[in-house]
């Protein structure tokens, strides 16, 4: 019997279709061992990939036992003495307990309000370009400091902030007194967060900047047809084409709020600021590398990766439930 197009249809409508005209059913092995067949050159490009993630992040992930264990290195992981969650006591009675927890959050915050607008608002003042040449020139520069390694933005933030640098020297012309930024707490903040801004706002930009490409060309045409000027271009068509991706870099922003890295940080932080400075990832890396307490330190990592799973799985909830844009 002719069935038409039925190879056009997916496995199992095409199924249905089979069962329906009396012709013998496939097997799911079956389907599955000719997908593999048919796709096997995608597989095999897949099989490097899939090994990196089994290797070197899910195999790693019995360490995590550590956190429950009087770790000790001669001992090893599985013949550690087991202390359940006395590691998560400690953490959660420690007098430093609040101050990580504010601290990450806050930096966290104030890269959501300031540094997670920025690539938005360049890539569409960019969108707004017209020379293509004055229009890439800007792209370039804007994506060079991303390039710049940690260290050396570090090292440059030093030289800059410092009491006979750059910015307390243009400060001087005003009349103002020198400021010692990196050995007071106030100011942490704001030097990581604006220069985070600065290495990153390029970089985190072309991403909207593709996105940006995917729009029909035919909905700005509609909309200068309605008198729509540059400005509500950007409100009604522009903005909403690319809120898919907004929503989705946003969700994952929330799941890594608790998850601050610590290089740069720790470049820049000292004791006089630990207390605004220090944060959850720091703290780790002083108990664990330093402080070799190795079992406590992978508590304090736990604690911080199931929050932030926690954050992340509330954030792509809501955003199901209010739009109709989500991770998953």
């Amino acid at each position: 019997m002719n069935l038409g197009g039925i190879n056009s249809v997916p496995d199992l409508d095409k199924n249905l279709v089979q069962a329906a005209a009396g012709i013998p059913v496939e097997s799911k092995r079956s389907i599955i061992k000719k997908d593999l067949i048919r796709n096997r050159y995608i597989y095999l490009m897949l099989l490097p990939v899939m090994a990196y993630y089994a290797i070197f992040h899910y195999g790693p992930m019995y360490g995590l036992l550590i956190a429950f264990k009087d770790y000790g290195i001669a001992d090893g992981v599985w013949r550690s003495p087991w202390v359940g969650f006395t590691h998560f006591h400690h953490f959660f009675e420690n007098p430093y307990f609040w101050r990580l927890i504010r601290n990450t959050a806050l930096i966290n915050i104030y890269e959501l309000l300031f540094a997670f607008p920025a690539p938005i608002l360049l890539a569409l003042l960019l969108n707004e370009l017209r020379r293509i040449v004055f229009k890439r020139v800007v792209q370039t520069i804007s994506y060079l400091p991303h390039f710049i390694s940690i260290v050396v933005v570090a090292g440059m933030l030093v030289d800059f902030v410092a009491r006979d640098g750059l910015i307390n020297n243009i400060l001087g012309l005003f009349g103002m007194e020198p400021i010692a930024f990196l050995q007071e707490p106030g100011w942490f903040r704001s030097i990581y967060v604006s220069s985070g801004i600065w290495q990153g706002v390029g970089w985190g930009s072309i991403i909207y900047l593709a996105a940006m490409s995917t729009i029909d060309p035919t909905l700005y045409d509609a909309a200068r047809i309605d008198g729509a000027g540059r400005w509500k271009q950007t409100l009604h068509v522009t903005i909403p084409g690319i809120m898919s991706t907004i929503v989705i870099l946003f969700i994952l922003n929330i799941g890594s709020m608790l998850s601050v890295g610590s290089e740069k940080i720790i470049l820049l932080y000292n004791p006089l600021t630990y207390e605004t400075a220090d944060v959850i990832s720091t703290y780790v890396y002083r108990k664990g590398i330093l402080g070799a307490d190795f079992g406590y330190s992978a508590a304090v990592g736990l604690f911080n990766s199931v929050i932030s799973f926690i954050l992340l799985t509330l954030a792509n909830t809501i955003s199901k439930r209010v739009s109709e844009h989500r991770l998953w």
